[in-house]
């Protein structure tokens, strides 16, 4: 197929761990909702829209979120088999559309519809709003969709036509839609890079475009180099590919000046560590190697590693190995660029996402046993616990305390529920399993 037959389109579930919250807690639909982990580490694993318009966003700490959050929010912790449970059923849907999905994480995916092979833009447009259409009335939840040539492009216009949007970028006006992008936009171009390009009086994609062969090369290296100016442009025939095998996910930073400390150096390879471990979450594996990398102020780099027996996901399992492989700057120079990698990543062998930890440490992770139907010990209930009670069915905790727990009996399909009362060991109350609120 030419270039000019293909349509690639990239689908983003919008604020997506937020969403699943308010589509399954109806009392919270329109209120700021923040999933993630609420100790002193925790940080912002998703924001609803709501809560984004006080300036809050994903992957802040969860201390600065909170005096940002109004009144009337609310924090919760993951229910991760939940977000598994509904993105399987989006791209279920989406399949019956689009049978070759490349899934990138639990809330978005490429796609290259079989059905769009040489269509207008009108059709393409007219496709996005039924797939949209669809997975709102059928889910309860919104996409935005992207649709471009290629995959980059697709890509760029999901994020413009959030939320709750359809962007089709017409064949063979790609680099003009790309032109007077900031140069971030393009996957691949991270923070260093922008830095490196903004040195050089380079900030929109086309000025990317502009730059000679040698000096993308001499700025960004000479593989990436030539390929990130080649994306720039527009041009991108990279398949879409049934789930591209996942080889690493990591996180790395260039520090404003030279760390020559090793508690600050620890401190940075932490935070490191939590980036690297959300993206090992948000696509649902479990890894077996840690891999630390260190540039020192004369720019040679040192890479250590080490492999556990068996694979994980656990967060301080993985960033307390990664501390381990901290070399101490007093005896080796400073450090200018440190960066965390996952790698040996594999699917969890039991049910996908029993076995996955929360973003952050702090989190309680609901027990994998079958709950017994006895009384729960009084500390063990938190705001956001799945609860089933014997005459009021299932709902959430919204608070405990005092010897007492409240609980809003509510599901995806009841509407707002009534808040309820009880004593904390109330042999009425057990654990509920988070798919229960889907019924």
């Amino acid at each position: 197929m030419g270039g000019h037959d293909r349509w690639v389109i990239h689908l983003d579930m919008d604020a997506f761990y937020a969403s699943c919250e308010q589509l399954t807690r109806p009392t919270l639909a329109k209120r700021p909702v923040l999933v993630g982990g609420a100790g002193p580490r925790g940080v912002v694993a998703g924001a609803s829209y709501q809560a984004r318009e006080h300036g809050i966003k994903s992957a802040m700490p969860m201390s600065q979120a909170r005096r940002l959050l109004p009144p009337n929010g609310v924090i919760l912790p993951p229910r991760f088999k939940l977000y598994e449970l509904l993105s399987t059923r989006v791209f279920e849907l989406v399949a019956t559309y689009a049978p070759v999905l490349e899934r990138i994480s639990l809330d978005e995916a490429f796609a290259e519809p079989p059905s769009l092979a040489g269509a207008s833009s009108a059709e393409v447009k007219d496709f996005g709003a039924r797939l949209r259409e669809h997975i709102r009335s059928e889910i309860g939840l919104v996409a935005s969709i992207g649709a471009a040539s290629g995959k980059q492009v697709a890509k760029v216009a999901s994020d413009l036509a959030k939320p709750d949007g359809l962007l089709v970028v017409d064949q063979g006006t790609e680099r003009d839609f790309l032109a007077p992008l900031p140069t971030r936009v393009l996957w691949g171009i991270g923070p260093v890079a922008e830095g490196k390009l903004r040195a050089i009086g380079v900030r929109t994609l086309g000025q990317l475009t502009a730059l000679s062969d040698a000096d993308a090369v001499s700025t960004l290296g000479s593989v990436v180099g030539r390929d990130l100016r080649r994306l720039a442009t527009g041009v991108d025939d990279r398949p879409v590919s049934d789930r591209a095998e996942l080889k690493q996910v990591s996180a790395e930073t260039t520090f404003d000046r030279d760390l020559i400390d090793l508690p600050s150096l620890r401190r940075e390879v932490r935070d490191l560590a939590v980036h690297a471990h959300r993206r090992l979450i948000n696509a649902g594996r479990v890894a077996r190697t840690v891999v630390v990398k260190l540039r020192h102020t004369d720019f040679s780099t040192v890479t250590r590693s080490e492999t556990m027996a068996s694979p994980t996901d656990e967060f301080d399992q993985l960033a307390s190995m990664a501390e381990r492989l901290l070399i101490d700057p007093t005896e080796f120079g400073g450090v200018r660029l440190a960066g965390v990698a996952l790698s040996g990543l594999s699917v969890p062998h039991q049910d996908p996402l029993f076995t996955l930890s929360v973003p952050v440490p702090d989190v309680p992770v609901v027990e994998r046993a079958p709950a017994p139907a006895v009384a729960v010990p009084s500390s063990s209930w938190r705001p956001g616990d799945d609860v089933v009670h014997e005459e009021h069915g299932s709902g959430w905790v919204q608070g405990a305390g005092h010897g007492r727990v409240t609980v809003r009996f509510e599901t995806r399909s009841s509407g707002p529920g009534v808040a309820r009362t009880f004593l904390q060991d109330d042999p009425a109350l057990r654990r509920g399993e988070p798919g229960d609120c889907l019924a």
